[in-house]
């Protein structure tokens, strides 16, 4: 199994945990950004963590019976999951704001169900798919995730229900909360063309 400190190194020599003033999706900012793509961008290291994470999950989780992921970040490793624990994988995207189910799937009544995403840092989108799972009569086994980012002021999930390959404390702040330190750097927002990547 991969470890938390080993886990962190290969974030960082892939650049997938970036340094800066990032504005994330939940609309808090943050000095880290975690691009959990640049990390897939490299097929043989993130194999390590989804076999890490699904091993977790294997131990924790009992009787799965689907795995449903969030679009776009869930899908790679929803499928990786999937293919490790031989399981029916499924992913909800959004349309007009709201999650919702495409492309022919569906879920079947009492289907035990487990949401499995590549970050959590408020747990707002798992929450979204949360309530799909609920809407279809099925049972919420709980959440998994590459990496886990919350923390007690964000989080709006019960941490007993997450399983992480990695935890990581990255502070996070509301726009009239923000420290001088980090106003002084430019802000970035995730996937800007304007992000610069740097090799090793």
């Amino acid at each position: 199994m991969l470890s938390s400190k080993n886990s962190l190194a290969v974030l960082r020599k892939t650049n997938a945990l970036l340094d800066g003033h990032f504005v994330l999706s939940s609309g808090l900012h943050s000095p880290s950004y975690v691009q959990c793509a640049k990390l897939l961008s490299f097929p043989h290291k993130a194999e390590k963590f989804t076999k890490s994470l699904a091993s977790k999950i294997k131990k924790t989780f009992k009787n799965i019976d689907l795995i449903l992921s969030p679009a776009m970040g869930g899908i790679v490793i929803g499928y990786e999951i999937g293919r490790i624990l031989k399981k029916e994988t499924i992913f909800c995207e959004r349309v007009e704001g709201n999650f919702k189910l495409r492309r022919g799937f569906y879920i079947k009544k009492k289907t035990r169900v487990l949401i499995i995403e590549d970050v959590i840092t408020t747990g707002k989108s798992s929450l979204e798919c949360a309530k799909l799972i609920k809407k279809s009569g099925a049972i919420l086994l709980g959440f998994a995730c590459l990496i886990d980012r919350s923390n007690k002021q964000t989080l709006k999930i019960k941490r007993k229900n997450i399983i992480s390959q990695v935890k990581l404390k990255i502070p996070t702040f509301k726009k009239k909360n923000i420290p001088e330190s980090l106003k002084k750097i430019p802000i970035t927002k995730p996937g800007s063309r304007f992000l610069k990547w740097k090799r090793d």
